[in-house]
């Protein structure tokens, strides 16, 4: 190894349309170290992977603050292409795969072999046709040197997601120059053989002098193979630390320690003991959130939180009970059966639910608010229909003054009830889901990730909303979020989630450390699991 760092991050800094996300990082990485950057969903890690990768979405937005040396270079990436001219390469988190090519085309993309031919000798280099047996023996070679054994000439469409991970991670060692890869949360979707031989793969990858950046939310890994570790929390460095002088309990309680806020409107509510929501052995068919077998009760006139890192199983659990994923096992509505596989049953039984993904599930995009409010209400409670003997006709007297009563109380800021969802911000598009779900007068309300994407003045609102909800109307409240801080300001016990199974329950106020743990999964070295 070289005593001079094969890369050097100095006063990081990053803003997105006025919030600080990053605030003066540095980081500092040696030729043929596996180096782990952890930290909660939202801390920055990667913001500062797509600073070093030259992200398009970092330099349309305003590029970022401070130096990137590499090899010793002043490196200005402003572009994924930059950034692998000098080197860097990026398995990133979602797949970056062609389903129909096969495994060799995929790892050889844009950087196919050619070869010579009769008419390509005569009539010039477009004519050149694919060298496909060279191209599948260093498909082959860079597959062999992660000890994977499939074929190189199968398609990606159909593949374990193991494999489909693999062939990324493949991708990146055939190029020639690679100096740095940078893996991105690389064992989220893996099962554990197969993470364990990924940490494998990564130790010989390391051992030929390719630097790591390894992005994770497993404590366990990092221990395992990381020689250096950087914590960030909130968009700032926390530590850097090297293996030997630290130990999960330490990184834990970096990764999530920060002072606890109670929101001004809420005091925990005293609980009467009763069960709204039994869940016994739940299997949701999530992709990427699957729920396995999981045990959870919900008490009414509580602010249960739903907490756990990206992958893990916490969103599905909503999506799965109010059937937008196939789910089975026992979901019992005050100590009745419901009927899973089935959202009007849901919907009938009391149940709402405001989902994660407002833009793709929870909004009718180029609809008027007033529309995206009531047809839920419509569909499953012909509420704001007027019938005429056979024929059915919607009340838009009712809708709209239905509408504008929502609009007040949640201080949608609009032109009015038949303004197009489409043009209002992100935290007065979620206010709409937030109506949309109160029309149906629930019982119970599920709201999944309720704050993403918002500015804080909005997340506050939309936070506010939720504990008024609870403290004045009694609706018991089921609260999933990547945001702990959020969870532990609102809730009144709050599950972790982990491998798509109740890691453990805990108060607010429980420890920093009992909260880092069960989010990584060390739900036996946890302390404080009991509040259930």
């Amino acid at each position: 190894m070289t005593e001079q760092p094969l890369l050097s991050m100095h006063g990081i800094n990053k803003s997105y349309y006025g919030t600080q996300v990053l605030q003066d990082i540095d980081l500092t990485l040696r030729a043929g170290e596996i180096h782990a950057i952890v930290g909660e969903n939202g801390a920055g890690k990667s913001t500062l992977m797509n600073i070093l990768f030259g992200m398009p979405v970092i330099h349309e937005t305003g590029g970022y603050q401070g130096e990137i040396l590499f090899e010793g270079q002043r490196a200005d990436i402003l572009s994924p292409h930059m950034a692998m001219e000098l080197g860097i390469g990026m398995v990133h988190q979602e797949f970056m795969l062609l389903p129909e090519y096969t495994i060799t085309e995929n790892i050889k993309l844009n950087r196919e072999i050619l070869k010579d031919n009769p008419l390509s000798r005569i009539f010039g280099e477009q004519l050149k046709l694919l060298d496909v047996k060279a191209m599948r023996a260093d498909a082959r070679r860079a597959l062999d040197s992660l000890d994977i054994g499939i074929e190189e000439y199968v398609k990606v469409a159909g593949l374990p997601v193991g494999y489909m991970q693999f062939t990324e991670i493949a991708r990146e060692i055939d190029k020639t120059n690679i100096k740095l890869i940078v893996f991105d949360e690389p064992t989220a979707v893996l099962a554990e053989s197969e993470a364990a031989h990924l940490l494998e793969a990564m130790q010989r990858i390391a051992a030929q002098g390719i630097a790591i950046l390894f992005i994770t939310h497993r404590l366990d890994e990092v221990m395992e193979v990381a020689e250096n570790i950087t914590v960030l929390r909130d968009g700032r460095l926390v530590a850097t630390k090297s293996r030997e002088e630290t130990s999960i309990y330490e990184l834990a309680e970096l990764m999530v320690g920060r002072k606890i806020e109670k929101l001004s409107l809420r005091a925990e509510q005293p609980s009467n003991g009763k069960v709204a929501l039994s869940i016994r052995d739940l299997v949701v068919e999530m992709p990427g959130e699957e729920v396995k077998r999981l045990d959870l009760e919900v008490r009414q006139g509580e602010i249960l939180g739903i907490g756990g890192l990206a992958g893990q199983g916490k969103v599905g659990i909503a999506n799965g009970i109010m059937g937008l994923y196939p789910a089975r096992g026992t979901v019992q509505v005050n100590g009745s059966p419901l009927q899973l596989n089935d959202t009007p049953t849901s919907i009938a039984r009391g149940l709402a639910f405001v989902s994660e993904d407002r833009r793709g599930v929870g909004l009718l995009l180029d609809a008027s608010i007033e529309m995206n409010i009531a047809i839920t209400a419509m569909q499953n409670q012909d509420r704001f229909i007027r019938k005429f003997g056979f024929l059915t006709q919607i009340d838009g007297r009712a809708m709209r003054e239905h509408a504008s009563k929502m609009i007040e109380d949640l201080d949608i800021r609009c032109t009015g009830p038949t303004q197009i969802v489409r043009r209002l911000s992100g935290g007065n598009q979620q206010k709409v889901c937030v109506a949309r779900a109160l029309t149906l007068e629930p019982e119970i309300l599920f709201v999944s990730e309720p704050t993403r994407g918002i500015d804080v003045g909005a997340k506050r609102l939309v936070l506010e909303t939720l504990i008024q909800l609870n403290t004045e109307e009694g609706m018991t409240i089921v609260m999933t979020s990547s945001e702990l801080g959020e969870l532990r300001s609102v809730c009144d016990r709050i599950a972790i989630i982990s491998e798509g199974q109740l890691a453990g329950i805990l108060k607010p106020d429980d420890s920093d450390v009992d909260f880092g743990l069960l989010m990584a999964g060390q739900k036996k070295q946890a302390r404080s699991i009991g509040h259930g």
